[in-house]
């Protein structure tokens, strides 16, 4: 496929599913919902929410979402600037992130009897999960982070409430008008694509339908919006530490063993208190695409404790 701005290939949806769209502070947002008919709900309802990069969307959460709508009702929400979600020329924000994380809490709360969902992030999106659980505690019961941020590295972050890692000049000097459609075409070319998600899986054993799919959102126009506040760090919270310390429902960890995520050195800040779960789990940062049972066996412990 020729880079380009967009391609005349509409974009199919990631899900098997029913997908609304619904309109919140955050935009319109794209939902997938699905659920077991004529079972009881011996569980409350679950939310997926993919990662952020320059070709996301909740086709990373095709495995988790099949398995589940199964045996509970499962929604997946695709984030503003992804998927079918508004993908306008506006600042993309932590703040912009969470607020659609609550639009979307609501609109399940609205259709599950007033339920509060579990939740599932994925990467950076357990920042957003994590804020939405301290602002909202009501609305989240127990959150599931796989291969969150925040944990890596000797620095933890505690800076200011609410601010970012944004970096201004480097978002400036990307967003050129000369070449920043170039700069984004480059990042998402096929071959590129491919490239991180080796890194992403640990090994080239990567699944090539989601990558087939990876290739094709990006080439959407308003792709490169959301991508380029994600490069120039402004979608990571500063205050991201105090936040994970802040929680006291239920949190459970899924740490990867291959690939660019393995590095969870910074978790000494929680592991000790009694509500955090931190489990290695044997893959790269997506273990669902690679032992799915396995990974649901561990997780579902979690859900049903």
């Amino acid at each position: 496929m020729t880079p380009s701005s967009s391609t005349s290939t509409p974009l199919p949806q990631s899900l098997s599913a029913l997908r609304r769209d619904i309109d919140s502070p955050a935009g319109q947002i794209s939902i997938y919902s699905a659920g077991p008919e004529g079972q009881a709900k011996a569980l409350p309802p679950l939310l997926l929410v993919h990662s952020i990069n320059a070709a996301a969307s909740a086709a990373e959460l095709l495995p988790l979402f099949e398995h589940y709508r199964q045996h509970r009702w499962v929604y997946a929400l695709e984030l503003p600037g992804f998927g079918f979600s508004d993908r306008s020329d506006r600042a993309y924000s932590p703040r912009l992130m969470t607020d659609a994380l609550h639009a979307a809490l609501a609109f399940i709360k609205s259709e599950q009897n007033g339920q509060a969902a579990d939740v599932l992030a994925v990467s950076l999106s357990g920042e957003f999960a994590a804020r939405a659980k301290c602002e909202a505690a009501q609305s989240i019961r127990r959150i599931a982070l796989v291969s969150p941020t925040g944990f890596s590295g000797s620095q933890r972050r505690y800076g200011p409430a609410g601010g970012t890692l944004g970096l201004p000049w480097l978002y400036r000097l990307l967003t050129l008008n000369f070449w920043r459609q170039a700069i984004f075409n480059g990042l998402t070319r096929p071959g590129v694509i491919r490239y991180f998600l080796n890194r992403t899986w640990g090994s080239s054993n990567i699944d090539e339908v989601f990558w087939k799919y990876c290739v094709l959102t990006a080439r959407q126009a308003g792709a490169a919006n959301a991508p380029f506040y994600f490069v120039s760090a402004f979608l990571f919270s500063a205050d991201i530490n105090q936040l994970y310390e802040q929680l006291e429902d239920p949190v459970w960890v899924s740490m990867a063993t291959r690939g660019d995520f393995t590095d969870y050195l910074g978790r000494h800040t929680v592991e000790n208190k009694p509500n955090w779960q931190f489990q290695k789990i044997e893959g790269g940062a997506l273990p669902f695409f690679e032992d799915l049972t396995g990974f649901t066996e561990k997780l579902d412990q979690f859900w049903q404790e």
